[in-house]
C-alpha cells in the first residue's frame, strides 16, 4: 500500500487494521483519570489507560484488564464513547475503542507502564497529549459519541475526519 496522507484517501469499512486497543477514562465528577504513560507507543505523553485487545478478549474485557494492570483500579459502567482509527506512515495502523468509566474500584498506583493522576477536566493538558485528542475528547466530554479516522507521521497529524458514531455501527 502506497504511503497514505489524507483520511479521504483511505477505503475506511474494508481497511484491515494491524491491531485493535482501547482507551478508558475513569470520570469522577469533574475530574477524569489520565496517565504519564511510560512506554510503548504514545511513551512519554499524557492519556488515558489502555492497550491492545489480546486472543479471545472482548473490548470491554480488555478495557478493564489493562486499566487493571496500568494503575491498579477496575473499571465500572464502562460505556462506548469513540472509535477511534489511525493509520501511521510507517504502515502501523490501529482501531481503538474508547470508553468511559462512571466508577472504579481499588486506589491508584504507579506501575511500569504509568504513573496515573486525576485531572479535573477544564485542565486536561492538551498539549502533552497526542495531537488529535484536542479534536474528538472535548465532544465525547460532553455527550458526544464520535467516530474519528485519523493519518500521522510519528507524532505528527496530517489528516483527520470526526464525524457521529453510527449506533448500529
Amino acid at each position: 500500500m502506497a504511503t497514505v496522507t489524507s483520511v479521504h484517501e483511505v477505503d475506511w469499512p474494508h481497511f484491515a487494521f494491524t491491531e485493535d486497543a482501547v482507551l478508558c477514562f475513569i470520570r469522577n465528577g469533574c475530574r477524569v483519570m489520565l496517565i504519564h504513560k511510560k512506554t510503548g507507543l504514545g511513551a512519554g505523553k499524557i492519556n488515558a489507560p489502555g492497550g491492545r485487545v489480546e486472543r479471545g478478549e472482548t473490548f470491554e474485557q480488555t478495557a478493564v484488564r489493562e486499566v487493571q494492570e496500568e494503575i491498579g483500579l477496575t473499571p465500572t459502567g464502562l460505556a462506548q464513547v469513540a472509535e477511534l482509527n489511525f493509520i501511521f506512515t510507517n504502515g502501523y495502523s490501529l482501531r481503538g475503542i474508547v470508553f468511559f468509566a462512571s466508577g472504579y474500584s481499588g486506589t491508584p498506583i504507579s506501575t511500569r507502564e504509568a504513573d496515573p493522576f486525576w485531572c479535573e477536566v477544564a485542565e486536561i493538558p492538551y498539549d502533552r497529549m497526542w495531537e488529535d485528542d484536542r479534536h474528538w475528547l472535548p465532544r465525547v466530554l460532553a455527550g458526544e459519541k464520535v467516530l474519528g479516522r485519523f493519518i500521522f507521521d510519528d507524532d505528527r497529524m496530517l489528516s483527520m475526519d470526526i464525524a457521529p458514531l453510527d449506533p448500529a455501527a
